[in-house]
């Protein structure tokens, strides 16, 4: 199979959520998909399994739980695409965004990361997150708001995948936010997919990892802040050649770093978003 773009699904315990999951990657050219099985153990994602190994995709099975960061990165190793995408098994991708941003990207062989906006569905109010259209690392030392990209293969097996050395991938946390400060302490380049186009929809859930994380979320952010010194140290020219606008900039450290989420904090960020109160690409 000669497919640029190859989709990363760890999977512990998500039942149909990963056939949801498979159904949605809709391309016109092929994909290579790597599903590793996280030590799943209740029967309806078992079936599930099964299903997916029948209809000829593979999975990779782990027999004890070695995280979501150390399986993402378990299916990257076991991939060869040029281009690869990591999904949630309880995410979906919007048919031809696979195709559309590594279009973007082998137009510029300069670029290590593409990504777009993303839509959050699931728990309601459901809301489109609109991302910036440059990758600053000002923000991305602040917030994690750039959601899943499209990576090139090199840039991330010369992070290390998802799991930085030395760390429990079980209780390491945004995996997702430390690959994006990675990126940006490495002076990445990144390609934005267009304003208003929506990549893939991301589920907000109770109880699902996501809100598991933001419980601890002074520890993880301590831990991050401790794995990419060289970011945190040149905050004060980020913050210079960041987009954001004064007010932002002053704002972003008190409302976002080290400080615990609040459960109710999505509501007012989507009211705020939607009339356009606090949304800056």
């Amino acid at each position: 199979m000669n497919a640029r773009v190859a989709v990363l699904i760890p999977c512990h315990n998500d039942g149909a959520m990963l056939l949801e999951a498979l159904q949605s990657i809709e391309e016109e050219e092929p994909v290579e998909i790597a599903v590793v099985d996280d030590a799943s153990t209740d029967a309806e994602t078992l079936e599930c399994l099964r299903q997916v190994r029948r209809n000829g995709i593979r999975v990779i099975r782990n027999d004890s739980n070695a995280g979501a960061p150390a399986a993402r990165t378990q299916a990257l190793h076991a991939t060869s695409a040029p281009y690869v995408f990591p999904l949630d098994a309880d995410d979906k991708l919007v048919p031809g965004t696979l195709g559309r941003m590594a279009d973007l990207l082998d137009a510029a062989p300069e670029a290590d990361v593409c990504y777009g906006d993303y839509a959050e569905f699931g728990s309601p109010p459901d809301a489109v997150r609109k991302i910036p259209e440059r990758l600053d690392p000002f923000r991305i030392a602040y917030a994690n708001e750039f959601g899943a990209p499209l990576l090139r293969r090199t840039t991330v097996e010369a992070i290390g995948g998802w799991v930085p050395e030395g760390v429990d991938a079980l209780t390491f946390g945004y995996e997702d936010w430390h690959l994006w400060m990675a990126l940006a302490e490495r002076g990445a380049r990144g390609v934005h997919a267009g304003p208003g186009v929506v990549t893939y929809r991301r589920r907000v859930q109770p109880g699902r990892r996501m809100s598991s994380d933001r419980r601890q979320h002074g520890r993880i952010y301590r831990e991050l802040r401790s794995l990419h010194p060289a970011l945190f140290a040149n905050l004060r020219e980020h913050r210079r050649n960041s987009d954001l606008s004064p007010v932002r900039k002053l704002l972003y450290p008190i409302v976002y770093g080290r400080r615990r989420r609040r459960w109710f904090e999505r509501r007012v960020r989507v009211w705020l978003d939607r009339r356009n109160v606090w949304t800056q690409r």
